[in-house]
């Protein structure tokens, strides 16, 4: 009798530190969860505690192979999955965090930014990123500048500044490895999509030294042994969220375009060769030694980071069951301008406060809220048509896919059949596919809920209002 392969799934997200254990047929094992707290020190700042981050990870893994017991054994090896864009600063010699996790939503350095839009054009080309706070380069340079003892760590040669990805591999893997994969690296703005590597021309203009940032590699590699219960589970793939997850469902497909709806919604269609867009994304999404797979990305920041922001903005304790209670209703809301988190893809406005226009009452309100993701999501599919061909679907994932109205209203807007598996958890697939080396026996889709388009829907004339209201508001902020 052949022995199973276990492999393990470790998805850092925003709110949750994850760990899932897949056999080779995609099923799950076991799983395990630990919740980290967000700080929001001051507007526009997000941020994670390292400790916290580190303690939770290791929590998750340490359960999941408690969990297993003496199965534990049939784990052929790890891979991490990371939300992309988030960094931190620590010591080389101790791994000591010398500065918080600044979140990937984190935006204190948009002014600063500022300086250099006539170098944007420069920066899409070698990074296939546009000049966003979102991105590693600004929160980077902030630290460089204002925290003392990443200041003091320089001078001593001590400092290492790179991806959450980066910093969490450092403290779990056993040898303490320095190293940046692409998916993470990517969004630096100071890695060349082109090279591969951190790019000479990129660090001079943001004044940042190479040899305070992790070497760079693969998505597959021998990076180590975990350390964890005196394992020597081998850690295999280190990947950034969204980019693991296109290979949920096994090799993602040019045809199709991919939706994840997570804290964000990120819109994906996969490229077999680099192509690039005046207003979107080109991702690498993965590359190891003989196969690389590209996408043409399009964000939304507030996805279900908007509905968090409503809960806290009218003290909504069970933000999830009012917004299943609101879809129930048939209800005409308002239009909400949704910029929480900044105007990701494909505007690129960081400073323009959300609104609503007209008015409602909260279920309403949320109701408008909730249409918003699909509007940008749209918006983002608009652009992305310009560039491609248009596609055959969209496959859906992620937390808010759950939510049958939001499918229902992108095949309304899109015109498209909108896939959702039986399986939302797509991240976390998506790395074990991964680490198992794209298996023959991966499922694909089986039987998805399918959500077609009707075209009598009153909400493409919304979604055109909805058009018309931003690009005024952008041309009146320009």
């Amino acid at each position: 009798m052949n022995k199973p392969e276990f492999y393990l799934a470790i998805d850092q997200g925003g709110h949750a530190s994850r760990t899932i254990v897949f056999d080779q047929q995609a099923n799950i094992i076991c799983q395990s969860e630990e919740k980290i707290d967000t700080q929001t020190p001051k507007p526009g700042w997000v941020e994670h505690d390292p400790v916290q981050l580190i303690s939770a990870t290791c929590q998750a893994i340490q359960s999941c192979l408690q969990t297993l017991g003496a199965d534990k054994q049939y784990i052929k090896a790890a891979g991490l999955a990371t939300q992309r864009s988030s960094i931190v600063c620590w010591n080389r010699n101790n791994g000591e965090a010398l500065s918080p996790v600044i979140s990937w939503q984190d935006r204190r350095q948009a002014k600063w930014l500022q300086q250099f839009q006539k170098d944007s054009a420069f920066i899409h080309k070698k990074t296939g990123l546009f000049l966003s706070p979102h991105y590693g380069a600004s929160k980077i340079r902030w630290c460089l500048d204002n925290i003392t003892a990443v200041k003091q760590a320089q001078q001593n040669r001590q400092l290492v500044i790179g991806p959450m990805a980066s910093f969490l591999a450092y403290h779990l893997i056993r040898q303490r490895p320095l190293l940046a994969d692409p998916a993470n690296a990517s969004r630096t703005l100071l890695w060349n999509i082109e090279t591969q590597n951190w790019d000479e021309k990129l660090l001079q203009l943001f004044g940042i030294n190479k040899d305070i940032l992790p070497p760079c590699q693969t998505s597959k590699g021998d990076f180590g042994q975990l350390n964890i219960d005196n394992t020597n589970i081998p850690m295999t793939v280190i990947s950034g969220d969204q980019s693991a997850a296109l290979f949920a469902w096994g090799r993602p497909k040019p045809q199709s375009i991919y939706i994840n709806i997570g804290t964000g919604a990120f819109v994906q269609q996969p490229m077999a060769d680099m192509q690039a867009s005046p207003k979107l994304l080109t991702s690498m999404t993965y590359t190891d030694d003989t196969y690389h797979c590209y996408s043409l990305e399009g964000t939304v920041n507030g996805a279900a980071r908007a509905l968090q922001w409503f809960a806290e903005k009218f003290a909504i304790k069970d933000i999830e069951k009012q917004v299943l209670d609101c879809l129930e209703k048939t209800v005409i809301p308002p239009l909400f301008i949704n910029t929480i988190s900044g105007l990701g893809s494909p505007d690129w406005k960081t400073e323009i406060e959300p609104r609503f226009i007209g008015t409602g009452n909260i279920e309403v309100m949320l109701v408008a809220v909730v249409e918003s993701i699909c509007f940008l999501i749209q918006r983002n599919l608009d652009e992305m048509e310009k560039t491609n061909s248009k596609p055959d679907n969209i496959i859906i994932s992620g937390g808010l896919s759950k939510l049958d109205k939001i499918c229902q209203q992108i095949a309304d807007l899109s015109g498209l059949n909108v896939l959702r598996s039986q399986k939302h958890e797509a991240t976390a697939t998506g790395l074990a596919y991964l680490i198992a080396s794209f298996p023959q026996c991966w499922p694909g889709f089986n039987q998805p809920k399918t959500f077609t388009p009707d075209n009598t829907q009153p909400i493409k004339q919304r979604y055109q209002q909805w058009s018309a209201a931003l690009n005024k508001i952008i041309a009146d902020k320009t």
